[in-house]
């Protein structure tokens, strides 16, 4: 295959640059959403592995400290 034979097949990333890409303001609009919604996956999966790590952590120290609370009241 030669290359003005390839040069005239338009692959996938022809169709990514002529949809988002070809306008600065559609490309700085898709930008801007991919960011937030990137933002939003990592703290989701932090947050699930955050609690997934400290299970049964807050019973825990909520027991304890009522009974801190409850020795300062004996003072």
């Amino acid at each position: 295959m030669d290359y003005t034979s390839r040069r005239a097949q338009k692959g996938p990333l022809e169709l990514i640059y002529r949809l988002i890409m070809r306008r600065t303001s559609v490309y700085a609009t898709f930008v801007v959403a991919g960011a937030f919604a990137g933002e939003r996956v990592v703290d989701y999966g932090v947050h699930k592995l955050w609690e997934y790590n400290n299970v049964g952590v807050r019973g825990v120290l909520n027991f304890y400290i009522g009974i801190l609370s409850f020795l300062a009241c004996l003072k």
